[in-house]
């Protein structure tokens, strides 16, 4: 049997971060609209997550209410079923995703948008609207309707925004994928769900260049037999003659901006198709419906992340991942949209602070790659820029470290709070994230989401206290996925989620509940490292190593050798530093010290590159694959394949 791995007893990790004035958030409020109901008092948010899983019901109802969901409500909140699958929440209930995030029709920006120092405009949210209407129109002369799907190779751009709110007011289904992918990449994705109508970029900037898509799309569109119609932004301004396409702006030209007149479909109605990162084979194809969605990022949004009508949400994205989807419900919550789209070091590493400082930022999101990568060039935002504005800084993607809190509020957002936040594409939201009426403790995610019966377990399916287990969710929730496409009897589904214990949710991290019941990520679960049967996560690594000063980044896997599993660390080294056995020395001592004798490693390895996904998630599955000979079935998932050459058919993991 697998055993847990056992580390010296650290400092309980410090207070950072408190709220100056809890009571005016709009958790608070609603708080207090609950209790005023009810006739009972909270405590703290604790307390009030325990409610809102013991009384789903009233909780649900009451989050539709206090959002203003448009829509028909029906009488039923939750409809329990056999299985998680078989329940409902909502289901005599009739929305339309698109008309609840274009409630908002004046004339302040509804979008801002900048493509490194090329490009840089805005469009009131009147002017979404409007232009919504155009393409809905055009969409309609080309025969797309309920049930059909639609496809975006875009990036994240207003045009990208107003084509999704087209085809989903249709009640088509929209899926996503950014113009960096390769054509491969693409067609694994779209291929399977058979798009209607496509709608591509000719290309986009990047680190100052041009990078030209039109050869992609002629390759992509000549595979896709289903296409009706290619509609081309034209970003670069360059000739699309030759594609077999319409421009956006040819495709809306036609038609008047009108009144929409929103069709309401099932809560369950499939909104977005969005895919697993496809590292180990051809990506899975995950159906959301509107109702889950919608509801469940209002939550996070007004309830978890306190924004309001007027404020300006930035996410660090593209369109193949999540957060974009996450980002762009903000304007169900009346915020304006911040977009970027390039390089986050273009031309420096002041890039982002730049424009989000310019345009009053009040929701700042990234991944935490992206801040390590700050730290590690020694970016120092506070000295040179006044950010007043940003309340709330989310970091996702993978484990923000205790030093990444430490150099946030040391050299980014000194007064915000940092909400460290995880859940991700299955569920297109977050297991666990902030909330604005709670202490920010370092190292920590402040907590588990409201409605969200989350916990930790071992691995006998066991609730676990303390200790480090896998990330559950015990009950049936609103944004859980719709089926995977090309399903029908929900196998794949039951395999992805249910497979580890019978009807409970297992999310596939490797976590353990804080003093404060707050959580600590440290890893990916299938990506935990087992010698000797003990089970450790790759995260708790990471984070002694990159402390030296040598260390740029890192990645640690399982070797099979010797009927065991050995821990190989592959690092790689700043600029102008070698790997010597002092450094090795060092690492492994720091390891065992602050971790365990457990997780030091048997081979330290200097490697040139780490693989990583296409939104920055390095990949341990691919690199242990690659030095067992194994073949990687889906390249095109990866950002940088050609780092994958430089772990093939080492000596040193030979011996």
């Amino acid at each position: 049997m697998q055993t847990q791995a056992t580390a010296p007893m650290m400092p309980e990790n410090p207070m950072l971060w408190q709220p100056e004035a809890p009571e005016n958030t709009l958790l608070a409020a609603f708080m207090r609209e609950v209790e005023t109901t009810t006739g009972l008092t909270f405590k703290g948010y604790e307390d009030f997550w325990r409610w809102s899983i013991d009384s789903k019901e009233a909780f649900w109802s009451k989050v539709w209410d206090s959002a203003g969901i448009i829509g028909d409500k029906g009488a039923t909140v939750f409809s329990p079923g056999k299985s998680f699958q078989q329940s409902r929440f909502f289901p005599d209930s009739k929305i339309n995703f698109a008309e609840n995030l274009l409630r908002r029709r004046d004339n302040e920006d509804g979008i801002v948008f900048k493509g490194e120092n090329k490009v840089e405009r805005s469009l009131t949210f009147k002017q979404i609207y409007e232009q919504v209407s155009q393409v809905r129109q055009a969409l309609q002369a080309l025969g797309v309707t309920k049930g059909d799907r639609v496809a975006g190779f875009l990036p994240n751009m207003p045009e990208t925004v107003i084509a999704m709110l087209a085809v989903t007011s249709l009640g088509a289904t929209w899926s996503s994928a950014s113009p960096d992918f390769g054509v491969q990449g693409v067609l694994d994705r779209f291929g399977q769900i058979e798009p209607k109508v496509m709608f591509a970029v000719d290309g986009y900037y990047y680190s100052g260049k041009e990078i030209d898509c039109r050869d992609k799309i002629r390759e992509v569109t000549a595979k896709l037999p289903t296409l009706k119609a290619t509609v081309v932004v034209e970003y670069l301004k360059r000739d699309i003659a030759q594609l077999n396409a319409v421009s956006f702006d040819k495709l809306r030209e036609p038609y008047k901006p009108a009144e929409i007149a929103f069709e309401r479909f099932d809560f369950n109605h499939p909104l977005y198709i969005m895919f697993s990162s496809g590292t180990t084979g051809i990506p899975k194809c995950i159906v959301h419906g509107a109702g889950g969605t919608l509801i469940q990022h209002l939550k996070e949004h007004k309830l978890q992340s306190d924004v309001r009508p007027g404020d300006h949400v930035f996410y660090f994205t593209t369109c193949g991942w999540m957060m974009w989807n996450w980002l762009v419900s903000a304007l169900a919550s009346e915020a304006t949209l911040l977009l970027y789209d390039g390089s986050p070091f273009y031309p420096d590493g002041y890039a982002l602070f730049d424009y989000v400082g310019r345009y009053e930022c009040t929701l700042f999101g990234t991944s935490a790659k992206y801040i390590d990568a700050l730290r590690t060039s020694e970016i120092n935002v506070v000295d040179r820029l006044e950010l007043s504005s940003v309340r709330l800084i989310t970091s996702t993607g993978s484990p923000l470290s205790h030093e990444g809190f430490d150099y946030v509020y040391d050299a980014i957002f000194p007064n915000a709070q940092l909400a460290s936040i995880s859940g991700g594409t299955d569920i297109v939201s977050c297991f666990v994230l902030g909330n604005p009426i709670s202490p920010v403790y370092r190292g920590e995610i402040q907590g588990a989401g409201l409605g969200l019966d989350v916990d930790v377990f071992d691995d006998n399916g066991k609730h676990m206290p303390t200790g480090k287990g896998e990330l559950v969710c015990k009950t049936p929730f609103p944004c859980m996925p719709v089926g995977f496409w090309n399903d029908a009897d929900g196998e794949r589904y039951n395999k992805a989620y249910f497979e580890r214990f019978a009807n409970i949710w297992c999310h596939g991290d490797w976590c353990e509940w804080t003093s404060h019941q707050g959580l600590i990520i440290h890893g990916r679960s299938d990506a935990t490292l087992n010698p000797g049967g003990v089970r450790i996560g790759t995260a708790e690594i990471y984070r002694i190593v990159e402390q030296q000063p040598e260390i740029k980044e890192s990645i640690a896997v399982g070797q099979d050798w010797d009927g065991d599993v050995r821990v190989v660390l592959f690092v790689v080294l700043q600029a102008g530093h070698s790997l010597n056995e002092a450094l090795v020395a060092r690492m492994k001592k720091a390891i065992r010290e602050q971790a365990s004798p457990r997780h030091v490693p048997s081979k330290v390895i200097a490697v040139a590159d780490i693989p990583r996904t296409k939104s920055g998630k390095i990949t341990e599955l691919a690199v242990r694959d690659v030095i067992h000979g194994r073949e990687i079935k889906n390249v095109e998932a990866l950002a940088n394949p050609e780092a994958l050459a430089y772990y093939k058919d080492l000596p040193e993991l030979k011996d």
